[in-house]
């Protein structure tokens, strides 16, 4: 979740308004209502984010692709998210609040619908990616209108709708989504965003003046020419996207066996190379890299990277673990994980009201809860039940309010005004791209892993083992009173000994993935201690 930064200034890259010390520049509409409709079609692009995770097996089946095919679904708009969130400022100077914001949602509304009728994966990836464009530019330009509809001393409150909307979409996202896949399709989904998708349009062309102060300030804008940093944009957009096909390709491919993952490794890298030297001689650069290497800011980049990483991943795979291995339904699954969303949505609150503590050590205390629940996710077996599971999901919630709002207050310590905007935008790809990558990294280890097991257990499995034997003698007396119909007994009860095989396997590679989660959680953790400490007061309040 990111919000505001010192003062008034509005997080995720959007210039803060001209009437800082005034009243609303949208006179004439009240500002609640300003707040509900902007909130609302946020609450949309949130809801997307999630909602899709607990349906991969239905579009894994339905297209006929494997799991980690159907994965590049999330990670694919995480990473189209993070590369626009880079040019969101200028777009929205250029262009105006009202007219991005239109635009945002329109394009997400099309994409939404052109996702719900994909016919292949590379249609429905090529749909999402322009949803990841739409809604990465939506986020920031929808906190930029409630800091303008609000005068300062009422702006907090409007983003407190604002911030109930961001979390209460990751709460019901599991649960609808599952539900909508059981009872009618997954493309329903995605089809559930036309309607809020047109109201919320409808809302803002009627009731969303244009603000008179930006107006001003773009024909400057328009008079003074256009400058906008286009190569850097290009850089960063070809290394990022080449480095997320290196990462969802590369299990599949091999690695740097395949000629195809090389290319793109190489692409990545000269993107990188070129970007960095460019950023640093230009006028008006796209990221300020000096703020990426400062202590400060650097440290809290690499923890919001982590908890991405942390947050998407248990997303992703607790839904793909209860539907592959225990059976559950997408809506059982999707159950699960709302709890977690419900608490998670409470310590917002809670921690909002925690500005005498540094925080350094929140977020301290955040990554050691996580890496503690990651563990204890390390005890699955195959009679745990959906207790365990919505309990592990309630502990992770716990720890993820202690990292969101606490490292947006550090984040913004010792910036200049004039670098809260990028630094907001820089937090917000560190947690869509951290996410992209936490996927990637725990597909591959499940895979690995898997196969490693797989034949560790497989070296017990003959008939000089004496538990084999009366493993499969034990089978062979259960079938022989409820037959098979075409395979003997004995074929029957060595398939079934192989499946239990491949299920063990299953268990002790999930397994695997948890505790690497738990070792990028107590990375987070220490990081945060290398922290400096900041004034204590009201910026983590203002953060939430």
């Amino acid at each position: 979740m990111t919000a505001q930064g010192r003062g008034s200034q509005p997080g995720n890259g959007a210039k803060a308004p001209a009437n800082v010390s005034g009243g609303s520049e949208y006179a004439g509409t009240n500002p609640w209502l300003i707040a509900i409709i902007v909130s609302a079609a946020t609450f949309m692009e949130v809801l997307d984010t999630t909602i899709a995770n607990v349906v991969l097996r239905y579009i894994s089946g339905s297209l006929g692709v494997g799991p980690s095919e159907a994965a590049w679904v999330v990670t694919s708009y995480l990473v189209a998210n993070s590369i626009v969130l880079c040019a969101s400022s200028w777009l929205v100077q250029v262009f105006g609040r009202k007219n991005f914001f239109l635009a945002c949602i329109a394009l997400f509304t099309v994409s939404s619908f052109l996702c719900g009728i994909a016919w292949s994966l590379p249609a429905l990836l090529v749909f999402r990616v322009m949803q990841g464009l739409a809604g990465g530019g939506m986020t920031p330009v929808a906190q930029s209108i409630l800091a303008a509809a609000f005068p300062p001393a009422k702006r907090s409150q409007g983003f407190a709708i604002y911030g109930v909307a961001v979390v209460v979409a990751p709460a019901i996202g599991p649960v609808l989504g599952g539900w909508l896949a059981d009872a009618y399709s997954w493309h329903w989904c995605f089809f559930i965003n036309v309607p809020i998708g047109i109201a919320s349009l409808v809302s803002i062309v009627m009731l969303l003046p244009a603000s008179k102060n930006e107006a001003t300030e773009r024909r400057k804008l328009w008079k003074n020419g256009l400058k906008f940093d286009a190569v850097g944009f290009i850089l960063v957009a070809t290394f990022l996207g080449a480095l997320e096909v290196v990462l969802d390709k590369g299990q599949e491919d091999d690695w740097f066996g395949s000629g195809f993952i090389i290319a793109f490794a190489a692409t990545s890298a000269t993107a990188l190379v070129l970007f960095i030297p460019w950023e640093l001689m230009v006028r008006k650069p796209l990221i300020d890299l000096r703020m990426l290497v400062g202590r400060q800011f650097g440290a809290c980049f690499l923890v919001m990277l982590g908890t991405g990483a942390i947050l998407i991943a248990t997303t992703q795979f607790l839904p793909q673990l209860l539907q592959t291995n225990y059976g559950y339904t997408a809506t059982l699954s999707g159950l699960a994980l709302s709890p977690g969303g419900v608490v998670t949505m409470l310590g917002m609150f809670v921690v909002g009201r925690l500005g005498f503590i540094q925080p350094k050590y929140l977020i301290a205390a955040g990554g050691l809860v996580i890496a503690a629940a990651m563990y204890d996710l390390t005890r699955i077996d195959a009679d745990v039940d959906f207790g365990f599971f919505a309990w592990s999901r309630i502990y992770v919630a716990i720890g993820l309010p202690l990292l969101f709002i606490p490292v947006t207050t550090a984040s913004y310590d010792g910036l200049p005004t004039g670098k809260t905007d990028q630094a907001s935008a820089l937090i917000n790809v560190a947690r869509n791209f951290g996410g992209s990558i936490g996927v990637s990294l725990a597909q591959t280890v499940l895979a690995r892993r898997e196969q490693f097991h797989q034949a560790r257990l497989s070296e017990h499995v003959g008939t000089w083992n004496p538990a084999y034997q009366q493993s499969l003698q034990q089978f062979q007396n259960y079938f022989a009173t409820k037959p098979v119909p075409g395979t003997s007994t004995s074929q029957t009860a060595v398939a079934s000994i192989g499946q239990m095989v491949e299920l063990q396997s299953s268990f002790l590679a999930y397994i695997d993935v948890f505790f690497v989660l738990m070792l990028v959680a107590g990375v987070v953790a220490a990081l945060a201690l290398t922290l400096r400490s900041v004034k204590p007061g009201g910026a983590v309040q203002g953060a939430a």
